[in-house]
């Protein structure tokens, strides 16, 4: 290359850089002359590197765009809307710009006056967060979890924990409102700043904050504004220390919640209970201003006294009525009524509900006063006896069922139990539900009156004479009988008689082979020829066999059963043959029902 040449590539401009570049793949240039003009040219824009800040000179202001000199070959453009509204913009004037990128597509400098101004207040910024000066900005709206702070030009985050010392309640109020602030977060890969005003009012309240924990005593009485209520207590601001009044230390009496007693900002007096110093912590009472209730007890209330007041609690034992602030009184299930048997109080008395009681007892010492209600009426057990004499006959509805026996009103408040095995002579009752429904009537006989244990003993079969000594002769051993299938049990069938009458069918009488599935076989409400084998009028029991039955059967008809019944294994003499072997007939429970525990007896509604 010559001398001539390399003179020209010293001095190159930007169009001839780019001739040089379009024409280098036609071999104008060598690699080694285009890679020396390539470094004479970048080397023109100085040593400045994207991203940095620079000083400009004006040298233009065309309509919208503002052209810059920055001491490269080329010009750079800045939109005027980057400048600050206001300013008097003139040609000649030197301002700093951030240097984005070299060219752009254009192959033009790329300056932005806006990220300069950024950057000259993130300086400020940071210095701000380094030192903790204070800084003053501007909330301009609300956003998700705080505000959006104008700090200096930039924005800032104002979380809203970090506005006050108190909850703040109202957001929207803070908009437009100028205040100091520090910086005590900043990002610097994401450029993102957070502020607090908090901060600065904890540094003014602290010397008041030190005087008071250092001059706290058990006892002490202060005063406060409500700061914060929640579902468990209030929050009182003493004076830039925080102390709280747990729910029970807010009165006397029962309260569902804080706010039944005191208001958010309200001023009230309180007494200091505790005071841990590590933590800390202040423990309040608002109630202990007041003297306890139970001091004058005695003075107020005596036993046998009617009081008034309202069911604040309802437990399974009872209720609890509070008969002033401070001052609660058990009724306990037993003492609601005279005659039923009550499982809850909610049967009785609701939440809220303003009762009358008599003092049954009272403890001063314990804090405990018994109530009752049913002492309000009198005892009509001291007439239930001459009312519903042994033996007697009535008509009561069946109010409760149970897997013992239906318990019977005989009038609104009186009931008797009609034990499961005092419905029916004659069948074996799983349930009342077989017999009588909810709310029906039934006819009963009084079987047995307690009046200590405050019971009456019904009876449903005992309106018909007992039919088993009818039965001694209709079924004595060995009588022939058809019975139908009514219940199939795990040792046999249950097979109902002409009279209305169950009796017992081992599987062992039923096949000479092995039955696996009895009701496979046989059905209910089929029909199979029986023989009395054993009859206990006592425990009412009849035990019956089909195989003794149908040795006494022709060979046709023991066909037919065979067949009917599908025994799989059995022949005519099978059965003609078979040895009646000894038969357990204890698995005959149609009279094995449960019996009523002490308990039961609260099943009544």
């Amino acid at each position: 290359m010559s001398q001539e040449k390399e003179t020209t590539l010293k001095t190159v401009t930007p169009d001839e850089y780019e001739k040089a570049k379009n024409k280098f793949n036609d071999e104008e240039y060598s690699q080694e002359e285009f890679m020396a003009l390539a470094k004479l040219y970048l080397d023109s824009f100085r040593d400045v590197k994207e991203g940095e800040m620079i000083k400009g000179k004006v040298v233009r202001i065309m309509g919208d765009n503002v052209i810059v000199d920055v001491g490269f070959k080329s010009e750079g453009t800045i939109p005027r809307n980057e400048f600050f509204e206001g300013v008097d913009l003139k040609v000649g004037q030197e301002i700093e710009v951030v240097l984005e990128s070299v060219e752009d597509q254009e192959g033009n400098l790329v300056l932005s006056k806006q990220r300069a101004d950024f950057l000259r207040i993130w300086e400020k910024v940071l210095r701000a967060h380094d030192t903790g000066e204070i800084i003053e900005g501007k909330i301009v709206k609300r956003i998700k979890g705080g505000m959006v702070v104008d700090l200096l030009g930039m924005e800032a985050f104002l979380p809203g924990s970090q506005i006050d010392i108190r909850p703040i309640r109202d957001f929207d109020a803070f908009v437009g409102q100028t205040m100091d602030f520090k910086v005590v977060k900043v990002n610097v890969p994401t450029e993102n700043v957070v502020v607090s005003h908090k901060v600065l009012v904890e540094e003014e309240i602290s010397d008041q904050r030190n005087a008071i924990l250092n001059s706290l005593e058990k006892g002490q009485i202060l005063e406060g504004i409500v700061k914060a209520i929640t579902d468990f207590g209030v929050f009182v601001d003493l004076g830039g220390v925080d102390g709280l009044i747990h729910i029970t230390d807010l009165s006397w009496g029962r309260i569902n919640h804080p706010n039944e007693v005191v208001k958010l900002d309200e001023t009230i007096k309180v007494v200091v209970t505790d005071f841990d110093e590590e933590k800390r912590r202040i423990s309040l009472s608002l109630k202990k201003l007041l003297p306890h209730p139970w001091e004058q007890i005695q003075e107020k209330y005596n036993l046998g006294d009617k009081v008034s007041g309202r069911v604040v609690s309802l437990t399974d034992y009872g209720a609890f009525i509070e008969i002033e602030k401070g001052i609660e009184g058990l009724i306990h299930n037993s003492e609601m009524s005279w005659t039923q048997h009550i499982k809850h109080p909610s049967q009785i008395v609701a939440m809220g509900q303003v009762v009358e009681a008599i003092i049954l007892s009272l403890d001063k010492e314990e804090k405990k006063i018994s109530l009752g209600i049913k002492q309000l009426e009198p005892d009509p057990w001291e007439t239930l006896m001459a009312k519903y004499p042994v033996g007697s006959k009535h008509s009561g509805v069946a109010r409760n069922l149970t897997n013992f026996g239906v318990f019977v009103e005989l009038e609104p408040g009186v009931d008797g139990l009609v034990h499961i095995s005092d419905l029916s002579w004659t069948k074996k009752i799983r349930h009342p539900g077989e017999v009588v429904k909810k709310n029906e009537r039934i006819d009963v006989i009084v079987l047995g009156v307690d009046v200590e244990q405050r019971k009456i003993s019904l009876g449903h079969k005992q309106i018909m004479d007992n039919p088993w000594d009818t039965f001694e002769q209709d079924y004595s051993v060995g009588k022939i009988t058809d019975g139908k299938v009514v219940r199939i049990i795990e040792k046999g069938i249950i097979a109902e008689l002409p009279s209305h009458v169950d009796g017992f069918v081992p599987t062992t009488q039923l096949s000479t082979s092995k039955i696996k599935n009895i009701a496979n076989h046989f059905p209910i409400d089929s029909t199979i020829p029986l023989k009395v084998i054993e009859f206990d009028k006592e425990s009412k029991k009849i035990v019956l066999s089909a195989i003794a039955a149908l040795k006494e059967k022709s060979d046709a008809e023991i066909e037919q059963y065979i067949n009917t019944y599908k025994l799989e294994r059995v022949t005519v003499q099978n059965i003609q043959s078979a040895e009646m072997g000894t038969i357990d007939s204890s698995e005959f429970p149609i009279f094995e029902v449960p019996e009523p525990e002490t308990s039961k007896k609260e099943e009544t509604e």
